[in-house]
């Protein structure tokens, strides 16, 4: 499980603390107090940003895979510490909460998060898909659930991890936000002004379109990646086959180096628009390879 809990305001703009905005529904003062729980490659260049833009003064995280970073870890020279015991305290404190984990995961964190968040802390994602995260949203968050922002960073590497995050991830990248009926303005303002400041470009899409866009250029490409590998390692000649392989077969499969967790996640919380996509390919090399077959 990684999660990440980002502050909102830079401390070159941050209001002194008498003038802290009050949240009406909530009737308190927001802190502006910083706390990063834990960490993907995405969550992790999150933490290289919020410091390199002033939008924290420590950062303190959770890492299932504690001795994967011995609590902590180097990212663009500075040690960042993840030994928080719990998501709960994680994110106790926190001005806003960035979920960093599988797909599969993102119902149980927000429900081991949900107790301990502040009652101004805004809430957001990176997953992959979006329908199924709203969907646990609506279940684990309750009256929380207006300060979630759900959203998705087309930026990554075919290495998991935090160890593997990279200064340069959200450079002139996409970053795509997917607000429900129940989101509220500030907490999305907040959300994109985040990634904003990361370098990102923001847009926002409809839930159910974002699933079926991904589903046609990264879900079925990574699947289809998978599945060709598997294919040739899993043959008696395979590795043999496997040490002629060139650039170009490089190219198309460097993405099945990527976390298997996270993909069987990603596939299985968008089933119907990665069949959809699929069925429609199967058909297509039906027709190519009938066109092989009688030379068409």
């Amino acid at each position: 499980v990684q999660t990440c809990a980002l502050p909102i305001w830079p401390r070159s703009t941050r209001p002194a603390e008498a003038e802290l905005p009050i949240h009406p529904e909530e009737g308190m003062i927001a802190q502006f107090m910083p706390g990063l729980p834990g960490l993907s490659t995405v969550g992790g260049k999150q933490c290289i940003d919020a410091a390199a833009e002033d939008f924290s003064t420590s950062l303190a995280g959770f890492y299932e895979d504690y001795l994967a970073v011995e609590g902590g870890a180097d990212l663009d020279g500075t040690r960042y510490r993840f030994d928080a015991v719990d998501v709960g305290e994680a994110v106790r404190g926190a001005d806003l909460v960035l979920l960093a984990v599988p797909v599969g995961a993102m119902g149980e964190v927000m429900a081991a998060c949900v107790d301990a968040l502040p009652g101004h802390a805004w809430i957001t994602d990176v997953g992959s898909t979006k329908g199924s995260v709203i969907a646990a949203a609506r279940r684990a968050l309750g009256a929380a659930l207006p300060r979630f922002v759900p959203g998705h960073p087309i930026a990554g590497g075919e290495l998991p991890g935090v160890v593997h995050a990279s200064a340069r991830l959200f450079d002139r990248k996409l970053f795509i936000a997917t607000p429900t009926e129940a989101t509220s303005p500030a907490a999305l303002e907040a959300v994109e002004a985040l990634w904003g400041a990361a370098g990102s470009r923001v847009l926002r899409m409809d839930a159910a379109e974002h699933d079926a866009v991904f589903a046609a250029v990264s879900h079925l490409p990574h699947l289809l990646a998978f599945a060709l590998v598997a294919r040739i390692a899993s043959e008696p000649d395979g590795e043999h086959k496997l040490g002629f392989a060139g650039a170009g077969f490089r190219d198309f499969t460097r993405i099945a180096a990527s976390d298997p967790t996270m993909w069987r996640d990603i596939f299985l919380h968008n089933k119907e628009a990665v069949l959809e996509m699929l069925g429609r390919l199967n058909e297509d090399i039906a027709l190519l390879a009938r066109a092989i077959r009688w030379g068409e």
